[in-house]
């Protein structure tokens, strides 16, 4: 009996350990089942929170991109721009809205327009956009409700995004730049304005000179373009040509590029042009910088020393001896920039016209209505079209709008345009500025320097506001590139 009795309390009291530790795995499923049930509530949360992180930020970059774009067209302001930023947000009814982002909207004092010094030193991005800025900063911000992570207390989560975005910057097609230059007896006139102060065609050519540091030579990863060929670097980017009117002989170019002091020789602005004449100084050219990021131009290239020198003074020097006809040079330009395209098929052509916008050629002596003796041999002295001594502005307007038919971006700056002239020209009348702006492709890419001496008030830019010359040939090289994300807190 006593061992039977023996063998009952060891059963008795084995059993009371396993029904213990029976208890005790209860307490440790319900502590790990809530364990696993709070992360997978917080996993879930922490993924709807992720995917509603990345859609908020990509509309806030998507909306400073859109913004920054907006900021560089013509007759932008902050309200028009802050107009085209809300549109892709990701704010109930617009471009970037959906139902996981119910309530967003911009913080308030957004969109920021600072003008950040990086983006002037850097990249030549000048402050010309509203309020005087290069740059915008987009802000938005919305309440993400949770699921699962409301029994631990927590109903919404509150998500914001910044973006900035510079005007500027973004490098897009190759360009094949023409540029057109007055080197007629005008430009030898000073220009006394705070905004340079020397003589007309060292101030036209400074402007020249920021358009080269603005440009891309060569890709921006090479620390070097390397080796140059006829003016060319292999893989070259932007490439640039200048031309200058009156047309000069092709033996005596050489003398604008050697600044020996001696002018070239100046031709008639015949119908047809001279074989032996040109208006090309130099050809489409790639070396006027060693690298993107060089900092100061080449002066072995010959593009560089037409516009700058060895030590300063530009070669390019003005000829005169003929009026002003300008009509010719820019079908001679328009020309050579469908060849090079030809070449570069991929390449965006692009036209610059610097004059006063006056046209002056005469005809000493006609006969049978065609012009035998003067500035304009052979051309007709009745018809008013191309090639005639009347309607001598008109003709130019249509030169540069042909161009502009054809694909090739126009931007025209008058410099000095006078109040009055263009007198060849009747039926309709047109003034010198009216002709410079009526050559731009499109409003945006006209500019006036109306300060330098001689030039009207009148004759003013209602889409661009620079007068400066070397500002305007930033703007223009500014308007080669496009909007580009830069880093939040950039100065």
């Amino acid at each position: 009996m006593k061992a039977d009795s023996m063998k009952t309390n060891r059963k008795v009291t084995a059993g009371c350990g396993r029904n213990g530790r029976r208890g005790q795995a209860l307490v440790f499923v319900t502590l790990s089942l809530t364990l696993v049930l709070g992360l997978t509530a917080m996993v879930f949360d922490m993924g709807v929170i992720y995917h509603d992180q990345s859609a908020l930020t990509a509309s806030t970059q998507a909306a400073a991109l859109a913004g920054a774009e907006a900021m560089s067209q013509a007759g932008a302001t902050t309200a028009s721009v802050t107009t085209v930023v809300t549109s892709y947000s990701s704010v109930a009814g617009d471009q970037n809205a959906s139902t996981f982002l119910s309530g967003a909207s911009l913080v308030t004092g957004y969109p920021m327009f600072p003008c950040l010094s990086t983006l002037t030193s850097t990249f030549g991005t000048a402050c010309y956009g509203p309020s005087n800025s290069n740059a915008i900063v987009v802000r938005q911000k919305v309440s993400v409700p949770l699921f699962f992570l409301r029994i631990f207390g927590s109903a919404s989560v509150e998500l914001n995004s910044t973006a900035t975005a510079s005007m500027r910057g973004a490098t897009t097609s190759p360009f094949n730049v023409a540029i057109i230059v007055d080197t007629t007896r005008s430009m030898t006139d000073t220009d006394t304005d705070s905004n340079c102060n020397n003589t007309r065609i060292s101030c036209a050519l400074a402007g020249v000179q920021v358009l080269l540091n603005s440009l891309s030579p060569c890709s921006q990863v090479l620390t070097s373009c390397g080796s140059v060929t006829g003016g060319n670097v292999a893989n070259s980017v932007d490439r640039v040509s200048l031309l200058a009117f009156p047309p000069v002989t092709t033996v005596s170019i050489v003398n604008d590029l050697n600044c020996l002091g001696v002018l070239p020789t100046t031709s008639a602005y015949a119908n047809p042009l001279l074989a032996t004449s040109t208006y090309q100084i130099v050809n489409f050219s790639s070396d006027y910088r060693n690298s993107d990021t060089a900092s100061s131009l080449n002066t072995s290239s010959n593009l560089v020393k037409a516009v700058k020198g060895t030590a300063g003074t530009p070669c390019l020097g003005v000829k005169g001896g003929f009026g002003t006809y300008y009509a010719q040079a820019i079908n001679a330009a328009q020309a050579a920039l469908v060849a090079e395209q030809t070449s570069f098929p991929t390449s965006q052509n692009v036209m610059i016209i610097l004059s006063d916008g006056d046209a002056t050629a005469t005809c000493t002596v006609a006969v049978g209505g065609i012009c035998t003796a003067g500035d304009m041999p052979g051309a007709s002295t009745t018809s008013g079209t191309y090639m005639s001594t009347l309607q001598q502005c008109h003709q130019a307007v249509t030169a540069a709008q042909n161009a502009a038919t054809a694909g090739t971006r126009v931007y025209t700056v008058a410099y000095g345009a006078e109040a009055s002239g263009c007198a060849t020209d009747t039926a309709p009348a047109i003034t010198p500025c009216q002709t410079m702006e009526r050559m731009a492709s499109s409003p945006g890419y006209f500019f006036s320097d109306y300060t330098a001496t001689g030039g009207s008030s009148s004759c003013v830019s209602a889409s661009q506001p620079v007068t400066n010359l070397s500002q305007i040939f930033q703007v223009i090289a500014g308007d080669l590139t496009v909007s580009k994300l830069i880093p939040n807190g950039t100065t």
